[in-house]
């Protein structure tokens, strides 16, 4: 399932902004979602991740109370809300597809991934 995030910008410490990740296909419920981010010179960092039905959602202990991911499968798109951004939100940020939960948790052999969108939280 193809995957494009977009919604990345520029915002200033304490605001809010809110990706999206349009998905392809007709089987994007059948997938687990996550988000990731990468900054320079770090590997990609686990963020959020949501279950198929979006019953189901997991955090980073560093976003968790700040970023809200949902998902609507009726129009084949992912999101993340983010609030109280800080200055070490500050990454490209990837969202990603798979079949198991334990595959998006663990960040590795995810069988798709979309293009970045940058965020930059300024202060």
């Amino acid at each position: 399932v193809p995957l494009q995030a977009y919604g990345g910008g520029l915002v200033q410490a304490g605001g809010s902004l809110r990706l999206s990740c349009a998905a392809s296909g007709r089987t994007f419920s059948s997938y687990y979602m996550g988000w990731f981010r990468q900054t320079p010179g770090k590997g990609r960092e686990f963020v959020a991740a949501i279950s198929r039905s979006g019953g189901g959602t997991y955090y980073a202990d560093s976003v968790k109370g700040r970023f809200t991911i949902s998902r609507d499968n009726a129009k084949n798109t992912l999101y993340l809300q983010m609030n109280s951004l800080k200055l070490e939100d500050t990454a490209v940020y990837y969202c990603a597809a798979d079949t198991k939960i334990a595959t998006i948790l663990g960040g590795y052999g995810v069988d798709y991934w979309g293009e970045g969108t940058l965020v930059t939280v300024s202060s």
